[in-house]
């Protein structure tokens, strides 16, 4: 396996692939390339990943639990089975308001 990426060709509940840790912010990587990269992520009550602006899209899917994702300074509410995509160059943060768990699928291609 590269970049500890999860086994290939294996069946998963994807929920269960990653586990929360106390006061603590968690990712797994679940795919890296050099084009793209998925991770699962967990967040514990209370923790934030702090703002930033990333060059390339970001595809966020809450796999458990609800998140607060701030775009652009709006507050989108997101549960279970929902999807946002934040966009390139705008400030962003995600806030655990309660605990929740995400998949996050940067993509690094189509910006040439």
């Amino acid at each position: 396996m590269k970049h500890n990426e999860i086994e290939k060709s294996k069946v998963y509940i994807i929920a269960e692939i990653i586990d929360y840790l106390s006061n603590s912010v968690v990712s797994k990587t679940i795919l890296k390339k050099t084009t793209c990269s998925i991770n699962a992520m967990s967040f514990d009550v209370g923790k934030t990943w702090m703002e930033k602006i990333s060059p390339f899209d970001a595809f966020v899917q809450i796999i458990e639990g609800r998140a607060e994702i701030v775009i652009d300074d709006a507050s989108f509410f997101l549960e279970k089975g929902e999807t946002i995509i934040i966009p390139a160059h705008k400030p962003n943060l995600l806030r655990a308001n309660e605990r929740f768990k995400m998949i996050l699928t940067v993509i690094k291609s189509g910006y040439e």
